[in-house]
């Protein structure tokens, strides 16, 4: 009976993981997975923080072993959403286990949508990104944090906790 309960609490703790490209990960707790859309492994809403009109979004999208480009060009076309005036901070170098991890961030106004999105693009100003780029073994995963400027500050740690423990 024992043995038995401890395989129900492991397979409760293990139905959170979430798998893409040979990675495995885990969300924040009171992020809610989104139902499945095209060309994302996972969507995550970030609950919104106190005087955000509303919340943020996670999404995760894997295209396969080399697939989906190369990192640079993809922080190039992050930064490409943003109208801003500041210059982005330099990325930054990570690991995540025995993977390397490509952090960026930057603000400014967002333009949401458009058609790769199959939406109409929506500028939301004073919106915030966090992204980690993580090549592991069988391709990069892509992990794109944005929402307003405090929603993605105070869900921040959590997602780099998130990204540091990816195995």
């Amino acid at each position: 009976m024992k043995f038995a309960l401890g395989l129900c609490l492991l397979t409760a703790t293990l139905a959170h993981a979430e798998p893409a490209g040979g990675l495995s990960w885990t969300a924040p707790a009171g992020w809610k997975e989104q139902p499945a859309r095209a060309m994302r492994a996972a969507t995550y809403a970030v609950p919104k923080a106190a005087g955000d009109a509303e919340d943020g979004e996670c999404a995760v999208f894997y295209f396969g072993a080399g697939q989906g480009g190369a990192v640079q060009a993809n922080i190039e076309r992050w930064y490409g959403q943003f109208e801003s005036s500041a210059k982005p901070p330099a990325p930054r170098a990570g690991k995540a286990g025995k993977y390397k991890v490509t952090y960026v961030e930057h603000s400014g106004t967002y333009r949401s949508g458009g058609p790769m999105m199959a939406a109409p693009p929506v500028k939301k100003p004073g919106f915030r990104l966090l992204g980690a780029i993580v090549e592991g073994p069988q391709g990069s995963v892509f992990f794109k944090l944005t929402g307003p400027a405090k929603t993605v500050a105070a869900s921040s740690a959590a997602f780099e906790k998130m990204i540091s423990a990816i195995r």
